[in-house]
């Protein structure tokens, strides 16, 4: 099936875009701390560039110093900032791109460490309910000196070589606090009703155009919900789009909530591919330029938007991360190839808010553009694989796309081992597509795969790799507790394939991501579920995002739980815990499950070592962990292939 409206090229204003796919504004951390463009940050744009996204949009850039909300957020708040936009703009369009650049202030969404140790600014004394730091109420001459930085930051991108310049009034920054009754309480100009709250906008989108020029692409990115009580909702929004067009703005990129309503930013699986679209049509129906949607994407469910009227160009955001050769694979065809972004949020934001640069779950070598090279190596090896996991898949693909004769082996008859599991709990599925999408590029570059064949010695013999990468994952963690070898004891791994059916009800003993995804499961299928959990809260290895959906679901389906427990002991019916040095019974239960962690399983290191084959132990056969750890162990072992 071909998506031909993707496909087909498109104009915002006098800008003209070889098709309809959008990379859209996301923080990399790929910038300095001073606001520099690094070439990191030039390698991973040239990437998606190269795969054959028609419009690039450079991720939050601050027209002041005190505008960061990124530690390493670039900046064009000074002319010495141009050289290193026009490179990164050079790279952008020799590979056959255009590129926006988008001009942002954090406002009160930011924090003194990130801003050079000043405090942050707002509309009015409130603080961001994340944040909590309460910021300085800007003067009514510091708002016009605001927008007057952007009109100048907007002169920098064009002398840079950016094809147009967007306004970032959405996710809660400043632009949006001024357009926000949630944040905005100043009684002046710039505040009180509608016409109040968007003059700001309105005075910095007539700022930029008396410095541009009136055919330079503007851009407006604004959300359609603010996802907070008091907030902006559709029903204002879309008179925001009205008031955007008639001051001469050539385009509206819909986005949705602030930083009090972030799991809704990088939304994870609980929310539909395409959320967003039937809303930014209501916008788009109230105007007559161009509209950008964005929100979990993937091609098929783009393509009816775009069919659909409810957008003129889809914004990728994490799929792009997760797979810049997207348009030109979909150009193609080539659907089954596709790395998807399965929704976890553990390396793209959750590395971002730890401070560090972003990275991809499913595709670890995105973020490392400017690091790794994987051009095919000068003496290829024969590399056994041995388990199909996330480690074992990733590092069968990397290895066969280093020019490696690879034999992934599998001692089961699936691919994917506790992977594939993972996909089985509610909003998981996204997983199952990334596994698919590994063995088909597995098979496109020659892996042998091998079902139902578990190395031994002997086939180490008989294969006579020169490399072994280990990838034989873990094992369910059983503790010395009395009664845990009962007859109504079991895994939640057996309960996830399918192995071993649980009763009506049913006690889950340990509240990780495991114990915790499975008794989600578990209670879609209407078994009444508790949880035993001895740290403090349950879900506590989830991602922030998947969890804010994932509590209220088992609350809703009336999942109990018990934190601070300590199980004693297992019995018949229930088990015993300690709580505050007091022990407590829960029985009538019909099935107990484990989910106690996972111990590596590497049965095979000192037997390849003895062989003198290089060796290479990833994943959970090394250290139990999250999937992402996983992946980049995978890429870790490739690379240092001798």
């Amino acid at each position: 099936m071909k998506l031909m409206k993707l496909l087909s090229p498109g104009k915002i204003g006098a800008m003209e875009l070889k098709n309809r796919f959008v990379v859209p504004p996301m923080g990399t951390n790929f910038g300095t701390y001073e606001g520099e463009v690094t070439d990191d940050m030039i390698a991973y744009y040239r990437r998606r560039a190269k795969g054959g996204f028609g419009l690039i949009i450079i991720e939050v850039t601050a027209v002041d110093r005190k505008g960061k909300a990124i530690v390493n957020e670039v900046g064009l708040w000074d002319d010495s900032q141009i050289p290193g936009f026009a490179r990164l703009m050079d790279a952008i369009h020799e590979e056959g791109a255009k590129v926006v650049v988008q001009l942002h202030h954090a406002g009160r969404q930011s924090v003194p460490s990130y801003i050079f140790g000043e405090m942050p600014e707002a509309p009015s004394k409130v603080a961001c309910p994340m944040l909590n730091f309460v910021p300085e109420a800007m003067t009514n001459e510091r708002v016009w000196e605001i927008i007057d930085e952007f009109g100048d930051a907007a002169v920098r991108a064009k002398k840079a070589g950016a094809d147009g310049v967007e306004v970032h009034g959405a996710h809660g920054y400043l632009v949006a606090q001024f357009m926000s009754p949630h944040a905005n309480k100043r009684t002046d100009e710039f505040g009180g009703d509608f016409f109040g709250r968007m003059k700001f906008p309105q005075e910095i989108f007539k700022n930029i155009r008396s410095k541009v020029g009136p055919d330079y692409p503007l851009l407006f990115r604004f959300g359609h919900d603010e996802k907070v009580n008091g907030g902006r909702t559709l029903e204002e929004s879309v008179m925001v789009g009205r008031m955007a067009e008639e001051a001469g703005v050539d385009a509206l990129d819909i986005s949705i909530m602030t930083y009090a309503s972030l799991p809704y930013m990088s939304a994870p699986p609980a929310m539909p591919h395409g959320f967003n679209q039937f809303p930014t049509k209501f916008i788009k129906e109230a105007v007559s330029i161009p509209v950008i949607s964005v929100g979990r994407y993937e091609p098929a469910i783009a393509e009816s938007a775009l069919l659909n009227g409810c957008a003129d160009f889809i914004s990728f955001g994490r799929e792009s991360i997760a797979d810049p050769d997207l348009p030109a694979k979909v150009a193609e065809e080539k659907y089954d190839e596709i790395f998807p972004c399965i929704g976890c949020t553990q390396s793209c934001l959750g590395y971002l808010n730890g401070g560090g640069t972003i990275r991809c779950l499913v595709n670890p070598l995105s973020g490392l553009e400017n690091k790794v090279d994987m051009t095919p190596a000068a003496l290829p090896k024969k590399v056994l694989v041995a388990g199909s996991g996330p480690a074992g898949l990733a590092a069968a693909y990397l290895a066969a796309r280093k020019g490696h004769q690879v034999i992934l082996a599998e001692k089961t008859g699936e691919i994917g081992g506790q992977f594939r599991l993972a996909a089985v709990p509610p909003c998981k599925q996204d997983i199952a597509t990334a596994i698919r999408a590994y063995i088909n590029q597995c098979r496109k570059l020659g892996v042998t795969i091998c079902l139902n064949c578990e190395v031994t010695e002997e086939f180490l013999k008989e294969t006579n790799p020169d490399a072994v990468i280990l990838a034989t994952g873990g094992t369910p963690l059983h503790i010395n507790l009395e009664g845990i070898d009962g007859a109504n004891v079991m895994d939640a791994v057996d309960v996830l394939d399918g192995s071993k059916s649980a009763g009506n009800r049913v006690l889950v003993i340990g509240g990780g991501m495991t114990g915790v995804e499975t008794a989600d499961y578990l209670a879609e299928h209407n078994k009444a579920v508790t949880i035993v959990e001895m740290r403090d809260d349950i879900a506590l290895d989830e991602a922030s995002a998947p969890r804010f959906f994932l509590i209220p679901r088992l609350k809703e389906h009336g999942v109990g739980w018990h934190v601070g427990a300590t199980v004693k002991k297992i019995l018949p019916d229930g088990a015993v815990y300690e709580k505050d040095g007091e022990e407590h019974v829960l029985s009538g239960y019909d099935t107990i499950v484990l989910a106690l962690g996972v111990r590596p399983y590497n049965p095979l290191e000192e037997t390849v070592k003895a062989m003198g084959k290089e060796c290479f132990v990833i994943g959970d056969a090394k250290q139990p962990g999250p999937a992402n750890k996983a992946t980049e162990s995978a890429l870790e072992a490739v690379l240092g292939i001798s």
